[in-house]
């Protein structure tokens, strides 16, 4: 986790000391493949809040470059000074303030917010044989861009966004991709008639995640077609109840399906076991590769750290506006609850609530 610690002025006459800490060399957004020379905004358009003196303003934004323009200019509108590499070891409350044990110090606060996301930790990559592949193996949060596999046959095992993504980026940059998809699957389109699918779920979001699903799915019939003739097996409920149910999105296509239809892309059964550079898949049928990107996803780690009841983690399974615990003891979790009609939204709700509960708790008059 890196280390930020900025005075932030929140109202005319008072300055509020903050420190942020986070683990990584860089500033990232949610929604947003940071770590790759490529950039897939999921939405369809990244709408950045109008700061009155912020230089750089986008209403859409396309290139990796601009989000990082942005946010350097965000950080230097508002003074924020990171100090990178500084790790959150262990949270813990005393009776006057929360203890934050990190490697680069120990921090006293009288509020904690985590906005780390619920899913931070790799999960370990294990693959029977895998010892014996003599290319390169590697987590998709490693993975940086497809020309560092140009011509090589790469297996990408997963089929989220993340790995989707990935197995795009390879196409395009001369790699032969192919995937390993073990579990049923809902596939779901950017755009519905040039209108955001996250648009869509905004105006259903009323209605229970079954009754949504049932309605939408004659037209993501027509949008997708049919999954199962491209080798892949579809969830039995809707995406909308996949985000109730699972709290892990649908892939949200931006062009994978089509790619897989034209053969760019080759489909796999779940891996088997590795001898060497052949891979063999659970239907019986195997192939040679050059290297390995595991797209396997992350854990749930902040329980690790925190000192804090089960209550507070069990409540995290609702949007801030329907947590009980929501500011329990000033500690206040933004962008945990995995949101139907986009993260970056979510996140940006949570943000401002939080933030006038402060304000409130701290009496000010007004937040800038």
């Amino acid at each position: 986790m890196f280390q930020v610690l900025l005075r932030l002025p929140v109202c005319k006459n008072r300055i509020l000391n903050i420190f942020l800490l986070k683990k990584q060399l860089r500033l990232q957004v949610p929604g947003v493949i940071t770590t790759y020379d490529c950039i897939c905004i999921l939405t369809r358009e990244f709408q950045v809040c109008r700061i009155k003196n912020l230089k750089i303003r986008y209403r859409v934004i396309h290139s990796r470059q601009q989000v990082v323009d942005y946010l350097d200019n965000y950080k230097e509108e508002f003074g924020i000074e990171p100090i990178f590499h500084t790790e959150a070891k262990r949270i813990i409350k005393d009776p006057d303030a929360w203890i934050t044990e990190t490697t680069n110090g120990i921090f006293k606060s009288k509020y904690v917010i985590i906005a780390t996301g619920a899913f931070t930790k790799p999960k370990p990559i294990h693959f029977k044989g895998m010892e014996s592949f003599p290319g390169k193996i590697l987590h998709s949060y490693e993975y940086k861009t497809g020309n560092d596999f140009k011509g090589e046959k790469v297996l990408v095992v997963g089929f989220g966004n993340s790995a989707c993504e990935i197995a795009i980026d390879l196409y395009e940059q001369g790699a032969q991709p192919s995937m390993s998809v073990r579990s049923p699957v809902n596939v779901i389109p950017r755009d519905v008639l040039g209108i955001p699918i996250l648009e869509l779920s905004l105006a259903m979001s009323s209605l229970p995640p079954k009754f949504a699903d049932t309605i939408n799915a004659p037209l993501l019939r027509l949008l997708v077609g049919d999954i199962a003739k491209l080798g892949l097996k579809k969830l039995p409920y809707g995406p909308l109840e996949q985000i109730q149910k699972n709290a892990s999105i649908p892939l949200l296509d931006i062009g994978t399906i089509k790619h897989i239809r034209e053969g760019h892309i080759k489909i796999h059964d779940d891996i088997d076991h590795i001898e060497g550079r052949t891979v063999h898949f659970k239907d019986g049928k195997k192939e040679e590769f050059d290297a390995i990107v595991a797209g396997i996803g992350y854990y749930r780690d902040y329980e690790d750290i925190i000192d804090a009841d089960r209550s507070r983690f069990e409540d995290l399974k609702q949007p801030v506006g329907k947590q009980k615990y929501f500011d329990k003891g000033g500690l206040y979790f933004c962008g945990f609850w995995i949101s139907p009609t986009g993260q970056i939204r979510e996140i940006g709700l949570d943000a401002r609530k939080i933030a006038k509960d402060i304000a409130r708790k701290e009496k000010f008059n007004k937040v800038i």
